[in-house]
C-alpha cells in the first residue's frame, strides 16, 4: 500500500540504500558532520560498529553492541535515522520503521 502511495505521489519507490523501501524520514535531511569518531557513552571506536545520527551528527555504538547507545540516542531524542560512520556507506536505519531505508 505504501509503495503504491509513493508511486502515485511521484516519489521514488526505492531508497538510496538499494532495494529498501523509501522512507519519508529521509526527506529534507541536511548533511551532518559526525561529532566524534567514538561512542562517548562507552568509548567504542573503530573496532565496533558505529552509527551517526542523521539529524544531529551524534556518534554512538550500534544496536549489535552491548551498550546499544545509538538506539538509546533515538529513544532520548526521537531522531529517527542513523547511518554507519564509515565514509561512503549507504547503510541507513530508520528507528521508527525499524528497517533499512
Amino acid at each position: 500500500m505504501i509503495f503504491a502511495q509513493n508511486m502515485a505521489a511521484g516519489a521514488a519507490a526505492i531508497s538510496p540504500n538499494g532495494s529498501a523501501p523509501r522512507c519519508e524520514h529521509m526527506d529534507g535531511l541536511a548533511p551532518v558532520t559526525p561529532q566524534s569518531d567514538a561512542c562517548p557513552a562507552c568509548g567504542a571506536d573503530g573496532g565496533a560498529a558505529l552509527l551517526v545520527c542523521l539529524t544531529c551528527g551524534w556518534v554512538a555504538c550500534s544496536d549489535d553492541s552491548p551498550g546499544q547507545h545509538a538506539k538509546a540516542h533515538y529513544q532520548e531524542t526521537d531522531h529517527p535515522l542513523a547511518r554507519r560512520l564509515e565514509p561512503g556507506s549507504l547503510w541507513r536505519w530508520c528507528y521508527i520503521h525499524r528497517r533499512l531505508v
